[in-house]
């Protein structure tokens, strides 16, 4: 089984300036068939996460879309800065 919450700390790590203050949580759904998976970074790195209009964030949510097939459940990730 793949560990979702490390494939998206994975992908994420290399494109933030701070890596040690990058986390990402699990945090229950009230979907039995949805995974909600929060990617928490301070404001600059958050930015650099998005991208323009988007582009980045919308990259990351489909390489977890893809590695979350096996589960056979919906992956929903968000961005939030702290």
């Amino acid at each position: 089984m793949v560990d979702l919450e490390k494939t998206l700390f994975d992908l994420c790590v290399p494109l933030t300036t701070h890596p040690e203050a990058l986390s990402v949580k699990t945090l229950s759904s009230t979907n039995e068939k949805e995974i909600l998976l929060y990617v928490y970074a301070d404001d600059k790195d958050i930015a650099r996460l998005i991208g323009r209009r988007g582009a980045l964030a919308t990259a990351i949510r489909s390489a977890m879309s893809a590695a979350a097939r096996a589960t056979k459940k919906r992956v929903l990730v968000k961005f939030e800065a702290y």
